[in-house]
């Protein structure tokens, strides 16, 4: 069946057994293929769907040579009945297939569950060959009904246009097998692409992006320099990399206007791939300044491609530049462009995770405390986000007064370290209204203990369904009247805090409950000991003592003993080097440190009278 349109062509029909696009049924064809078992795990990834296949038809029947989450489907050779199927349907209309529930949708809902391998919910799109001829379907299944959105189907297509290269070089590359150089060029190409689809789908961040692409690109096409450029309002901003030697243009040009007449800039502008197949091309056709870079960069050709955007305009250029003159053919123009838009969905997702992330960050810094002034106490905090940026954690601090009225002459505080489980916004988000509820909960039960705020805490919690889970060490801290504090906590789950009394060791307080988790036992206890003048207190984040391939009580002794041997330095810097000396630069999650500190109190020197004192 072929649609009425200019479009693409139905092939099931008038497909021939055997073709490279049509294999023979129980063929060798109709085996597994790593490049297409690839793919159909990139949609699953990329769409966060449990199933997805590259269907390829012939008359009555489709080969699965892409399956995952079909465990039916794993074996050798895959066959199945191409009737009702959703590879049916694209290669008979041409166009793409969404169904939310195929068991209420009236084009699907008359076809047997097995069609469509006992899916619910499915989006399908066209694999075509370079004539347009609908080959068969890249599909991504869900086994509950799934509204699936506009950019859903956008980036399934885009996938489906890098499935249906990759089966076009594979036809081409058996086509070629009597001509092995151009084989192998066909076939790296190929596989340059599969590894672009899975790597790329995980990039996050901008320089891991550009990074990522400059390790990618190996072969004939391996550059010499690799850049990435992208719009920023009205400029042209590039992207570095920190990890990367000394770059001259970038270091020169790090902003420049996209009217300038830098072939970069003309890519980006234009939205078309522009070639510098040499010097001259750049003397006779861009700024001075190109081929001043050009020459301190020891390059002589380089090849400017767009990256498309959502909405049909350039984000920016993927630059590629080489040491020797050269072209681009046809192929690795397709190659080029491919790659272009896989690096486009990257630079996509990384800015709108750099934006989620700035937002929780800020989020974070906005709930961070401005510790009180207290007599007869030092009090520090730090905070330190994890060296990985894409990191947002639920860690927080607070020290707050607990004083219920002005009549109350004693002095008391609240002290609290904690950790929301994840390292999204949603932690950052809890983080702030755990932080808020514990404190309402901390005056409403000041004279209670810390115990009964904690427990008030989590009914609260779970009466509105939040589903708050972490671990925290809550306190009160309370002056005696002779220079010295009572300090009473209750340990969610958390760290043990650690308390440095003078003329004895460090001590580990290590009595503690449950963590905080929806289900788990709400009730907590207390404990209580006397901070005498002179101790120091510190309540901390795991952050500081997790690290991977290292015992954590390894790294609690650690900080014991900096404790024990800075007994005399002040609060804040003692944070600061425990941080460095403990965490280091490389820390994979957020720290969060609080520190009290009773001061000694000096007794007054008696000055001798005037008579001698006689």
């Amino acid at each position: 069946m072929h649609s009425d349109n200019d479009g693409p062509t139905s092939g099931a029909e008038d497909g021939v057994e055997g073709s490279p696009a049509f294999p023979e049924r129980g063929g060798p064809e109709a085996a597994a293929d790593e490049g297409m078992d690839r793919f159909a795990r990139v949609v699953s990834a990329v769409l966060d769907v449990p199933a997805a296949v590259v269907a390829l038809a012939c008359k009555e029947w489709q080969f699965l040579p892409g399956v995952v989450g079909l465990e039916e489907w794993s074996s050798s050779v895959r066959q199945a009945d191409l009737t009702g199927s959703p590879c049916a349907y694209v290669v008979a209309s041409g166009e793409p297939l969404v169904v939310r529930d195929a068991r209420t949708d009236a084009r699907v809902r008359d076809f047997a569950p097995a069609a469509w391998f006992g899916a619910v919910a499915g989006a399908a799109v066209p694999l075509t060959d370079e004539a347009g001829t609908v080959l068969g379907a890249l599909c991504a299944l869900d086994f509950v009904p799934r509204s699936w959105g506009e950019r859903d189907v956008e980036v399934l297509e885009n996938l489906a246009q890098a499935c249906s290269t990759q089966l076009r070089l594979q036809a081409s590359a058996r086509q070629a097998q009597q001509d092995g150089t151009q084989a192998a060029t066909l076939l790296g190409n190929s596989r340059l692409l599969l590894r672009a689809a899975e790597t790329m789908a995980h990039t996050s961040g901008l320089e891991q992006v550009r990074r990522q692409v400059s390790d990618l690109v190996s072969g004939d096409l391996r550059p010499a320099y690799v850049g990435l450029v992208l719009r920023q309002e009205s400029v042209l901003r590039r992207v570095p990399d920190r990890m990367a030697s000394y770059v001259s243009l970038e270091e020169r040009f790090p902003v420049y206007d996209p009217q300038e007449r830098w072939p970069s800039a003309q890519a980006a502008r234009e939205n078309r791939i522009v070639l510098i197949p040499d010097r001259q091309t750049l003397v006779e056709q861009y700024h001075p300044d190109t081929v001043v870079e050009f020459d301190a960069m020891n390059l002589r050709s380089a090849v400017c491609v767009p990256l498309p955007g959502t909405y049909g305009r350039a984000l920016g250029t993927l630059i590629l530049a080489w040491h020797v003159p050269r072209t681009i053919d046809i192929a690795e123009r397709a190659v080029l462009t491919v790659l272009a838009r896989y690096t486009a969905d990257a630079v996509e997702r990384a800015l709108f995770l750099d934006g989620r992330i700035d937002v929780a960050r800020q989020l974070q810094r906005a709930m961070l405390t401005d510790l009180p002034t207290v007599q007869g106490l030092q009090l520090a905090a730090l905070y330190r986000t994890a060296a990985d940026q894409d990191m947002v954690g639920g860690d927080w601090y607070d020290a707050h007064h607990l004083n219920s009225s002005r009549t109350d002459a004693t002095t008391r505080l609240a002290l609290t370290v904690g950790d929301i489980t994840g390292h999204n916004m949603q932690a950052a988000t809890l983080m702030g209204q755990a932080r808020s509820m514990l404190r309402q909960a901390s005056h409403d039960h000041s004279h209670s203990g810390p115990a009964a705020a904690v427990d008030a805490l989590y009914a609260a919690a779970t009466d509105l369904g939040m589903n708050i889970s972490g671990t925290l060490v809550h306190a009160h801290l309370t002056s005696t009247g002779d220079g010295a504090w009572d300090f009473t906590w209750t340990n969610a789950g958390h760290p043990p805090p650690l308390l440095d009394l003078p003329g004895h060791p460090v001590r580990q307080l290590h009595e503690h409950d449950l963590m905080l988790y929806p289900g788990l036992p709400a009730h907590r206890t207390q404990h209580r000991v006397r901070l005498e003048p002179g101790a120091t207190l510190l309540l901390y984040t795991d952050g500081l003592v997790e690290e991977p391939g290292t015992p954590i009580d390894q790294k609690i002794e650690q900080v014991s003993l900096l404790l024990a041997d800075n007994s005399s330095t002040p609060v804040q810097g003692l944070l600061q080097q425990i941080a460095e000396r403990v965490a280091g630069p490389a820390h994979h999650d957020d720290i969060a440190l609080l520190a009290v500190r009773v001061d000694v109190v000096k007794t007054p020197r008696t000055e001798p009278s005037s008579d001698g004192g006689l």
